[in-house]
């Protein structure tokens, strides 16, 4: 009724029906039988899966794998008299939260259901109908209750999990009373009471099973809120989450809006003459190609578009035969956060747009030669596409696109930044807009709304475009602005990686790698049997990095060991997804007040890798109180002192500092001094402010004195700090709780659907339409700054003020 069309029912099976799982237990010999043969009885509701009744063991367990015969009933009797109930023995106690021990009775393992026939049973009543022996249960000793007079008077723990029995039954007239002494329950062995082990708790077990979804002991409604946005801003974070993209083209065909994207992208392809059919010549290579499914989305949060793109596979192109140069027109995803933070702190328009078939625009020089497309009708005499236009998936395709769409920016006025590639400036007089790219989608900020509506209607008539309005979903980045700021997330995202992984429903935590960690090569235990799970694990959480510099680190040690990793590394990929779950709506605050000043910090673990002994580089780089760039990287060579791990952290850092202003100039932002460089370590501060030949670092390559020339040039100035307050010790070890919280709210790192904990945006919404709460952060626990102990509304500039009072600056040598 919403969607007017009629719901499909095609995923779901019949109940009861037999089924063939897929026997993965190991210890089978080769002529062992492959399937279980079982019942289905449900959906799995912690995990992806079938739940199933196993007929041989009588357990339920679940299974992805699973063949379906929905003719054959296994429990299935043309005699109604002839049904069986369940024994108990399927309710397996390992689904319980509380297993009961051999010998204990239990309220929880016995499932209180009555059998069809509502009379009563005598305790020394048998079950006398024909029964098949696999359902037939072992009948328990029957024990009269306490303080009882007979066994008329039942309780639920007594209740009888007998068949229903054939032969005539007593009246309960007839049944002799027999009075039993009130015996005093003792507990001995097998009687003790057992809990659950605390460990299992930051499991996802199966107990799920027996309870409702609303009874889940740790929901994901917990820690994701709604209540700081304004009614549009949910609708959008509705219409995001909820939407699903099918994986291939049989599945989309059945949708009518997929077949429609579909029909449009056929339409797009004959209308730029992407192919022509041809005889395939000798010696030629053929490549293949698929068929990719997207939504995008209005700022609204509605709708825009299915977008079906066909794509050829790239990855069987030969180099030098079927492509030459390559190229992607990618923005730096740093450019992307300095941009936005530039943008709100100057009050620019942000404005979005899209190409259509952005790729089909490129012209093909080389000689390509691709199947016909699946879903086409395939010609009789064996012909060919012979691709004339980039197609999406080529190797070269994005680097036409690049050459024709720099053209037509250069056209209008605009010019590339020597800084990035990808970003294109226009300047005239007090005019000023910047255009991103990424592909085929483009940001435009600038204070110019005039000129910007003339470059829409110029893309438009050269490319067609597609006007996606003020910025609000960019790149998988989740833009809630505000007149006091805005907050960048990758809440939906997070909650995918959350659902693949089949992490809902476990214990969250609080912090993502534990103090200490002891993570080394596959020597010391086996690996993983599969790893392309982990690695898809680890490859989806480092792009969740972009706007979660709290995971940056975790991510770096586990990314180490993608190519064999062990159990110890999937755990700890395990306990980043249970810190996740306790914020997935966490992000990245820019606020639209203070200044455009660089503030870096960089740190270094000493030796901390524990199988090179090498060191872990980290900094931290904000714009104002605006967190821009950071950094998790082991050092490439073994520093043999904490000095010169530190020299080493700061030679990266300053090369990322000294990009950074050169990216800001491009931007009109002019850095008025020397970039702060706060260091913990006062051997590396001299060795940067001392030229004089050093026996510490005679061995350190020259590249990395390349810091002394900027000391002295005054782009940076070296300041000690003290290890209390070193904001880039969170990107080179593990911290405990206390000391992880405080270092990320001085990060600026806010989380805008945290539950009951809003305060710092209001409610957010596209440009400035509700009023200016509060430009400040709740400190959630005491912390304490060179100022003293405050547990107070404070901001990274007050936190700035206090560090700048009791910092000592080093001297440079002129």
């Amino acid at each position: 009724m919403l969607f007017s069309r009629p719901a499909s029912y095609a995923h779901l099976r019949v109940f009861g029906c037999l089924v063939y799982a897929k026997d993965n237990r190991g210890g089978l010999h080769k002529f062992a039988e492959r399937g279980r043969a079982s019942v289905f009885l449900g959906y799995a509701a912690t995990k992806k899966g079938y739940v199933l009744y196993d007929l041989a063991t009588q357990k339920l367990f679940v299974s992805r794998d699973v063949v379906f015969h929905e003719t054959h009933f296994p429990f299935h009797s043309p005699n109604p008299s002839e049904y069986h109930w369940i024994p108990s023995a399927v309710f397996d106690d390992s689904l319980m939260s509380h297993p009961t021990m051999a010998g204990e009775e239990s309220d929880e393992t016995a499932p209180v259901v009555d059998p069809p026939s509502s009379a009563s049973q005598p305790c020394s009543s048998k079950p006398n109908g024909s029964s098949s022996p696999m359902l037939a249960p072992a009948e328990p000793p029957c024990s009269p209750p306490l303080h009882s007079s007979g066994c008329e008077e039942k309780s639920p723990k007594s209740i009888s999990h007998s068949g229903p029995s054939n032969s005539k039954e007593k009246s309960p007239q007839s049944i002799s009373p027999v009075t039993q002494p009130q015996v005093e329950e003792v507990l001995g062995r097998g009687r003790r009471q057992r809990h659950r082990p605390k460990y299992l708790d930051v499991y996802a077990t199966d107990e799920e099973y027996e309870q409702l979804a609303s009874n889940v002991r740790y929901p994901l409604s917990n820690y994701v809120s709604y209540g700081n946005a304004t009614p549009s801003f949910r609708a959008f974070l509705a219409a995001v989450t909820n939407n699903e993209e099918p994986k291939t083209w049989q599945k989309a065909i059945l949708d009518a809006r997929w077949r429609a994207a579909m029909r449009k992208e056929v339409a797009a392809l004959e209308a730029t003459h992407t192919w022509v059919l041809v005889p395939l010549p000798p010696g030629r290579r053929l490549i293949d190609c698929r068929w990719v499914f997207k939504i995008k989305y209005l700022p609204d949060g509605t709708i825009e578009r299915f977008i079906a793109r066909l794509v050829a596979k790239g990855y069987t192109q030969v180099e030098g035969v079927d492509y030459h140069d390559t190229f992607a027109p990618v923005a730096k995803l740093v450019t992307v956060r300095c941009l936005i933070a530039v943008a709100v702190q100057r009050g620019w328009h942000l404005q979005q747009l899209d190409v259509d078939n952005a790729f089909l625009h490129g012209d093909l020089e080389e000689e390509v030669y691709m199947r016909v497309p699946p879903g086409f009708q395939q010609p009789r005499d064996s012909r060919v596409c012979r691709l004339q236009k980039s197609i999406y998936g080529l190797k070269q395709a994005s680097r036409n696109w690049y050459h024709k769409f720099t053209t037509a920016l250069c056209e209008v006025g605009f010019r590339p930044s020597p800084a990035d590639h990808s970003l294109f400036v226009y300047r005239h007089g007090d005019s000023y807009v910047a255009a991103l790219i990424y592909v085929d989608d483009v940001l435009l900020a600038g204070n110019d709304l005039d000129f910007i509506n003339r470059v829409k209607v110029f893309l438009d008539k050269r490319f067609s475009i597609k006007d996606l309005g003020s910025l609000r979903y960019f790149l998988g980045l989740e833009v809630a602005r505000s007149p006091s700021g805005v907050i960048l997330s990758q809440r939906k995202y997070t909650l995918d990686i959350l659902e693949e992984a089949g992490v809902q429903g476990a214990r969250p935590s609080s912090f993502p790698v534990e103090q200490n960690h002891q993570l080394t090569r596959p020597s010391v235990s086996a690996p993983l049997v599969d790893g392309s799970s982990y690695r898809r694990l680890v490859g989806r959480l480092q792009y969740l990095t972009v706007t979660r510099p709290d995971i940056t680190y975790g991510v770096n040690i586990l990314s180490q060991f993608v190519n064999a990793p062990t159990q110890a590394h999937f755990d700890a990929a395990m306990r980043i997804l249970r810190y996740l779950k306790s914020s997935p709506g966490q992000g990245l605050f820019l606020p639209a007040q203070g200044s455009l000043d660089l503030v870096a910090y960089c740190d270094a673990d000493w030796g901390g890798c524990q199988t090179t002994r090498r060191s872990t580089t980290g900094f931290y780089i904000s714009l104002g109180s605006a967190p821009v760039s950071w950094r998790t990287k082991k050092q490439k060579v073994v520093a043999r002192s904490s000095a010169e791990a530190e020299y080493r952290a700061m030679a990266s850092t300053v090369s990322e500092v000294i990009w950074l202003r050169w990216l800001l100039s491009e931007l009109g932002v002019t850095q008025s001094g020397p970039t702060p460089l706060y260091c913990d370590n006062q051997a590396a501060l001299h060795i940067a402010a001392n030229p004089v030949f050093h026996e510490r670092t005679k061995h350190v390559e020259m590249d990395c004195h390349f810091v002394r020339e900027r000391v002295v040039s005054g782009d940076i100035a070296p300041r000690k700090i003290s290890s209390e307050f070193q904001l880039a010790d969170l990107f080179t070890k593990g911290l405990g709780t206390d000391r992880f919280r405080a270092l990320l709210s001085k990060l600026n790192v806010r989380d805008l659907h945290r539950p009951a904990c809003g305060g710092v945006l209001g409610q957010v919404d596209d440009p400035f339409s509700l009023a200016h709460t509060t430009k400040a952060c709740m400190v959630m626990q005491p912390s304490t700054y060179p100022g003293g102990v405050r547990n107070t509304t404070v901001t990274l500039a007050d936190l700035m003020k206090d560090i700048n009072r009791h910092v000592r600056p080093v001297g440079r040598v002129t």
